[in-house]
């Protein structure tokens, strides 16, 4: 079943299992109901509290937070108080652990509890060099009983559903997805994110739905496809072909939230996407500070403005600007013509 919103051009009937999707649960995360089957994925340096709060209110059917290292929790971090904060707005919310220590992690995850998320994600699926060559992340697909050990391990401890975001495998020789699907499985995970690649291909090369596929077939638990999902055909094409219970989009979010909404963005009129740009710029000063929140927003306004071909003077000059002010007028400069940009 595919599920999108109005406006994308779908048919009567789609909509209609849309509507009842979004009125009624797609599917559980342990007891906790899914309202929707698109959903945000986490990514550093991008999902932060403004971004998943603009996707959830966009459609994202629940929220996880960027990836938190559990040294960080146990020994502080300056900027930690940033990366764990959410709202209920946000909900469901997971919060990501990314660590290879089941001892580390539980006691990270106990420091958080006080928050009440209502899941607990692992990342077996960074495929980082700076996080691999330590053992955490896609690392941890070479040793699939380990990794079915901290599943285990924080499920015995916590209570509140674990889930897991996973790769095919380490490289093409050692693909070995259906192995750690089925541990994971059975060591007590409540749902799994596939990347349909492997960790040497990265974000590049063709993705392997047929491996989610097989995946959905050999487990009970949700599974969630992620991989180079962009538009609204793409989710299509996933959903029809691997019968996965949600799709979870990266990079392609992040040029287009309103994919949530069921639109390409294509199709999303440009005073929507400068009142978004507005909105999004606003909640991360509000958030991070003036002089962080310019600073943050920048990767944002440049996926958020690269359909315009804008001239490089003008995206250099607003990609540099240090003003919130002078920011905005900046911005309607260049589209005087399309929407006037409110302060």
């Amino acid at each position: 079943m595919t599920c999108f919103g109005k406006g994308s051009g779908i048919s009567p009937g789609l909509f209609s299992s849309w509507y009842h999707c979004q009125m009624n649960a797609c599917f559980f995360i342990g007891s906790i109901p899914i309202e929707g089957k698109l959903v945000l994925a986490p990514m550093d340096g991008i999902t932060s509290h403004p971004f998943r709060l603009i996707s959830r209110n966009l459609g994202s059917a629940f929220s996880v937070s960027e990836f938190l290292l559990p040294t960080d929790i146990l020994r502080g971090h300056p900027h930690l108080e940033e990366r764990v904060f959410f709202t209920h707005a946000e909900r469901p919310f997971g919060y990501q652990l990314l660590d290879n220590n089941p001892e580390a992690m539980l006691q990270a995850a106990q420091k958080l509890m006080f928050r009440e998320p209502d899941f607990l994600d692992i990342n077996l699926g960074c495929p980082a060099r700076s996080v691999c060559n330590r053992g955490a992340g896609a690392a941890l697909l070479k040793q699939p009983d380990k990794a079915g050990q901290i599943i285990s391990y924080l499920s015995r401890h916590l209570n509140l559903p674990i889930t897991a975001k996973i790769r095919l495998g380490w490289d093409d020789q050692s693909r070995n997805y259906r192995e750690i699907a089925q541990i994971l499985e059975d060591s007590g995970v409540a749902a799994i994110t596939v990347h349909a690649r492997t960790r040497k291909q990265s974000h590049s090369g063709m993705t392997d739905l047929d491996a989610i596929g097989e995946i959905k077939q050999m487990v009970s638990v949700p599974v969630i496809a992620n991989g180079s999902i962009r538009t609204i055909a793409d989710v299509d094409r996933v959903f029809s072909y691997t019968q996965c219970d949600a799709v979870m989009i990266g990079r392609g979010a992040v040029r287009n939230p309103w994919i949530f909404t069921g639109m390409d963005r294509a199709d999303v009129p440009p005073e929507v996407v400068l009142n978004g740009i507005i909105q999004h710029f606003h909640a991360m000063i509000s958030f991070f500070g003036e002089r962080r929140g310019i600073l943050l927003f920048r990767k944002h306004l440049i996926k958020y403005l690269e359909p315009y071909h804008l001239p490089s003077a003008q995206m250099l000059a607003m990609i540099t600007c240090e003003d919130h002010q002078q920011l905005i007028a900046l911005l309607n400069e260049c589209t005087p013509a399309l929407y006037p940009l409110r302060n």
